[in-house]
């Protein structure tokens, strides 16, 4: 059976959804209170408000298309094609009141994002790639053109991946070190020419679900430093699984920062 690719309404209606629930975060933010959850990471009423919207209104969608969540189940769907979504990226920056976080939402086919869509509430940015087709921010084309004339030499680095510069202290690292604290924009942040590369050290399927097909999309290469996620397994749990990552903006930037993945590599 061919699984087609989403039809314009359906795309159409996947914006309305993002609208919708965009515009309650935007309204939540600065007045919500949050959880800790049984592994030490923040969850708020917004996350678990949004994470039900976004299931709903994807079974609407794509009727028998299975859901992988962050705030959900957490568990590999078994239709050929399913969504990964995680409602609320970046709720420790949401919770603390700084206004960076992400709605990260991508569709899988076969293993891999055929459509991603990831929307930042807080500066009214979307960012949508289809695979084979590009990306966009805002309806406007990214392209590796665009990518390539950005003087940046920052580099987006996750809490966790903070020990590539403690495993080599006598080495200067090769780039000034951004912390956004929202992992899909991290890795999104060098598709755009923000930054020249992004390691992440623990993020989950949900994080780079969509970051991963815009970076596709615009030729940037990635290094997975431990397992790859287009070889997931059906009903496998998601919840402990980590892909630790390298994505740079170019094969030459590439051969910089390989040799910082290293304490990346260890479990």
């Amino acid at each position: 059976m061919v699984t087609k690719p989403l039809q314009p309404d359906q795309l159409n209606a996947i914006h309305l959804l993002l609208d919708r629930v965009a515009s309650r975060q935007r309204q939540d933010f600065g007045n919500i209170v949050s959880d800790v959850k049984p592994d030490g990471t923040l969850i708020t009423a917004c996350d678990r408000w949004s994470d039900a919207a976004l299931v709903e209104g994807i079974g609407s969608i794509a009727p028998g298309e299975g859901v992988l969540s962050e705030e959900g189940s957490q568990r590999v769907p078994e239709s050929q094609a399913y969504w990964v979504i995680d409602p609320l990226d970046g709720t420790t920056n949401f919770a603390a009141g700084i206004p960076y976080w992400a709605i990260s939402v991508a569709r899988f086919v076969d293993g891999q994002p055929q459509e991603a869509f990831l929307d930042v509430p807080a500066l009214n940015q979307r960012i949508v790639a289809i695979r084979d087709q590009g990306a966009w921010r805002n309806g406007k084309p990214l392209t590796p053109a665009t990518r390539i004339e950005a003087t940046s030499q920052c580099v987006s680095l996750c809490s966790r991946s903070i020990r590539i510069l403690q495993r080599r202290p006598d080495q200067r690292f090769p780039g000034k070190i951004r912390l956004l604290g929202v992992a899909s924009l991290n890795l999104v942040s060098v598709a755009m020419g923000q930054t020249v590369a992004a390691f992440e050290a623990t993020p989950k399927i949900w994080d780079l679900a969509a970051a991963w097909l815009v970076l596709t999309e615009l030729g940037c290469p990635i290094v997975w430093l431990d397992r790859d996620p287009s070889a997931l397994t059906t009903f496998e749990d998601m919840a402990e699984v980590g892909f630790p990552v390298l994505a740079a903006g170019s094969d030459q930037q590439l051969q910089r920062f390989l040799p910082w993945t290293e304490a990346l590599k260890q479990r």
